[in-house]
């Protein structure tokens, strides 16, 4: 599985020839082939809720929808929709994905709190 962030659609990707720069020399000549992706029929969801378990050889990243609303008595349970396993090197490599495009956006729009309490005493202040 190859974890990519950039900024064009994903069927367009192309076989580079360009080497890797860290690459031994008895390599340096051999092209890297980049997969196309068929995203046909694909269904997107919205998750809003996401856990991580990990495991002696693989994590396991489960998503789904937590329709609990802040201080809800009693909280409903989370119904988890989406279930993914990855490998640890799948896993670093999504990780740096998901930080390079975090960091692109919030170049572009500002820090992400991520801290809820934080947001909505920010938000109140600014009225």
């Amino acid at each position: 599985m190859i974890a990519e962030v950039d900024d064009k659609p994903v069927a367009e990707s192309t076989t580079s020839t360009t080497p890797a720069a860290s690459a031994p020399a008895q390599f340096a000549a051999a092209p890297v082939a980049i997969p196309t992706v068929e995203a046909e029929g694909l269904q997107a969801l919205y998750a809003n809720f996401a856990r991580v378990s990990p495991a002696p050889e693989e994590l396991i990243l489960e998503f789904g929808l937590n329709p609990n609303l802040p201080g809800a008595n009693p909280p409903k349970a989370i119904k988890v929709s989406q279930r993914i396993v990855l490998n640890y090197f799948t896993a670093k490599r999504l990780w740096a994905a998901l930080s390079m495009a975090v960091q692109r956006h919030e170049q572009a729009f500002g820090i992400l709190e991520t801290d809820v309490t934080k947001r909505v005493v920010a938000s109140r202040n600014a009225r």
